[in-house]
């Protein structure tokens, strides 16, 4: 079985990221053959720096690596090291309905949000299918805001298919629906988009700020709270904690006598605890960059492999060879 998720370097990774695609893309590490890759042709649809695009990227590869990314397990590269995909995206293009992708949420979201369309962000989902299907991938692991770029790649897979012969590999989406979609600072998705992150490796001062200033209701600590499992703190330390500990806070959030200073105190030193360890794993990575570049392009030079065989395949069956 072989294993394909992306992540784009658009700024600072935050919990939203970790437990919706690390965290689940570093489990299935042990059960098949993991491509994981920094999208950095994605990000061009909303980065438009080309230092921070840089920056990003790198610090994307220091945040995997820290979090438990096993370069032995995993081929993990940088997307724009494997022209390959940019070539079947065209291919890919040909056989792709307009309808279809005027359809994808996604596209319709940004628009919704006031970002200036370009062509990038209509095609987002072509390039994607590209990406997965360029490594025969069988399954996708995705966050469930995701789950309908991936039914994307099938339609345009099994189209592709008919047209020119059996071409490609129809993939399958895995998604995690307890933790599918993470609440922000303010209650929404979190998102880089809504500005309601907290990242994963925030400095200590500043994320502490963020979660104290978690947006609560106006109830006093007295009063019992029978929607405590609704709470926005308790929905996060549920992620962060260990197993029992937000339901024993839940509990007296219930009951009355919890006030919502101390529960997000709480929240923050479970989750600066929980990722203690893999904050000192970053700072050794990034004092050895070397070593981190050399996976990469270990990486790419394996995923290029991969792709090289998928691409002439296209090609052959599409005439172009």
């Amino acid at each position: 079985m072989r294993i394909l998720s992306g992540i784009q370097p658009s700024g600072a990774l935050h919990l939203g990221n970790y437990f919706g695609m690390m965290k689940p893309a570093l489990e299935l590490q042990d059960q098949g053959e993991a491509y994981y890759f920094i999208a950095n042709y994605h990000s061009m649809t909303s980065v438009f720096d080309a230092a921070q695009r840089r920056q990003n990227t790198l610090d994307v590869a220091l945040d995997f690596l820290a979090c438990g990314l096993d370069p032995k397990k995993t081929v993990f590269f940088r997307q724009s090291d494997v022209p390959e995909v940019t070539e079947l995206s065209w291919l890919l293009t040909s056989v792709t309905p307009m309808g279809l992708l005027e359809r994808c949420h996604s596209y319709k979201d940004k628009l919704a949000r006031g970002l200036s369309p370009n062509h990038g962000l209509f095609a987002y989902p072509v390039l994607m299918a590209a990406d997965i299907l360029i490594y025969d991938s069988n399954l996708v692991p995705v966050g469930r805001d995701q789950k309908q770029h991936v039914e994307v790649t099938r339609d345009i897979a099994i189209k592709f298919n008919q047209q020119y012969g059996e071409v490609f590999v129809i993939p399958e989406p895995r998604i995690r629906e307890e933790v599918a979609v993470v609440p922000g600072t303010d209650g929404q998705k979190m998102s880089k988009s809504y500005g309601n992150t907290i990242e994963i490796f925030g400095e200590e001062k500043a994320t502490r700020k963020k979660i104290m200033g978690l947006v609560m209701d106006s109830r006093t600590p007295a009063e019992p709270k029978p929607d405590a499992d609704r709470n926005l703190a308790i929905q996060l330390m549920k992620l962060v904690a260990p197993a029992g500990v937000a339901q024993e806070f839940e509990a007296r959030l219930r009951a009355g006598g919890l006030g919502y200073g101390d529960l997000k105190k709480a929240l923050f030193e479970h989750y600066w605890e929980h990722f203690a360890a893999a904050r000192r794993k970053r700072a050794e990575l990034a004092a050895d960059l070397d070593y981190v570049h050399q996976i990469l392009q270990e990486g790419a030079a394996r995923a290029r492999a991969q792709a090289r065989g998928v691409l002439q395949r296209a090609k052959r069956a599409s005439g172009l060879e």
